[in-house]
């Protein structure tokens, strides 16, 4: 009987490795199968809602404003009522006509504070071709929007989106940074997203280059206003309307560190319970869940004995082997994959921590605001 149990994660990691799109290769990248660049430029407005930045702000939109694209090119900020100088801290900057810098409004009952901010920038974007949705806190290569416009304008996409890289240095981050990204790809194979004959959908908010009358057909950003998982809500909208394209980049960089376990435990806590649709069965079922996938074989490897043994071990070796790709990209060890297990025990807690939160009437907390399910 155990002999039989030990099988199970055994056949999940086989299902994992070669059933996913083979999402553990993470070979959708910007840099692979590069288009060749339009004969003529549509234009382009970038909108960036910020919320107490101030110590990032500068280098963001000077990565913004140093872009090499060739057509018409505005930048929009969107300061989202912060406390600590983000919008002078803007303001401050050489000057340049293609910045707006714009006060946000108060935000309305049923909206997230984010997507207010993109939801006013779009407004005054006016009517460019294309709106590029990107964080506060992500540094662009000077190439990236060309590059960017060039993939949609070839593939006839509506949605194109980066995985910016995450700030990786620290021992905190080498221990729990290259995970997320593994996991949102296991969830969301970006060989599925970029299929348009298959229905997964998916986006990474800090890089998205929108085209504008699609949007508009699907009910622009009011459509998903209350979503805290917003970029992959955004996904599915978009989706429905042409293809879209997901994939790594290192033209996008994020540039905050993550000062510890608990910055990155707040990051994933935020929204993972939203992502269960705040069900405790599924909540339940996710834990079940991630027990077998990353704790059983260790555990059979370590403590079972014969057959039950060596099927532990060899589910350990598969997880093993699917973490390599994700560790090059980031540059850390190999050595990290054998701590894989460990790494999914901390992101079940993480999970169990947001049901907590969300529980409590904190869900969904960014920047000091519980936006969950219309907490306040």
């Amino acid at each position: 009987m155990i002999a039989l149990l030990a099988l199970l994660p055994v056949a999940v990691w086989f299902y994992l490795l070669a059933g996913r799109g083979m999402f553990w290769v993470m070979q959708e990248r910007d840099d692979a199968g590069v288009p060749a660049e339009p004969a003529s430029w549509p234009s382009v407005v970038a909108v960036v809602p910020a919320r107490n930045e101030a110590d990032v702000i500068a280098r963001t939109l000077a990565s913004l404003l140093a872009q090499d694209y060739p057509g018409s090119f505005r930048i929009v900020l969107v300061d989202d009522q912060s406390s600590d100088g983000t919008a002078s801290a803007a303001r401050a900057l050489p000057g340049s006509e293609r910045l707006t810098v714009l006060a946000g409004a108060p935000r309305p009952a049923g909206w997230t504070g984010k997507l207010w901010a993109v939801r006013q920038g779009i407004a005054e974007a006016g009517d460019p071709d294309y709106l590029w949705l990107t964080d506060a806190d992500i540094a662009h290569a000077p190439d990236n929007l060309r590059k960017l416009v060039a993939r949609a304008q070839s593939g006839g996409l509506v949605l194109t989106s980066l995985m910016a890289k995450l700030h990786c240095s620290s021992w905190s981050e080498r221990y729990l940074i290259p995970a997320f990204v593994f996991y949102f790809d296991m969830l969301f194979p970006f060989a599925f997203v970029n299929d348009p004959k298959r229905k997964v959908a998916a986006a990474a908010g800090g890089c998205m280059l929108v085209r504008r009358e699609a949007l508009e057909r699907a009910g622009n950003i009011d459509a998903i206003r209350s979503e805290i998982i917003d970029d992959c809500a955004l996904g599915r909208a978009m989706k429905a309307q042409g293809p879209i394209w997901l994939g790594l980049t290192e033209r996008a960089v994020s540039i905050r560190p993550y000062s510890g376990m608990r910055e990155i435990r707040a990051m994933i806590s935020r929204s993972a319970y939203a992502q269960l649709g705040y069900s405790p069965l599924l909540l339940l079922g996710t834990l079940a869940g991630m027990a077998l996938v990353f704790l059983a074989g260790p555990c059979f490897a370590l403590f079972a004995r014969d057959s039950a043994q060596a099927s532990g071990i060899l589910a350990w070796l598969a997880m093993v082997l699917a973490y390599q790709p994700i560790l090059k990209f980031y540059r850390c060890s190999p050595l990290w994959g054998l701590a894989l297990p460990l790494i999914g025990a901390v992101y079940a807690l993480f999970t169990l921590d947001s049901a907590i939160q969300h529980w409590r009437g904190r869900g969904g907390m960014w920047k000091g605001r519980a936006q969950a399910l219309g907490q306040t």
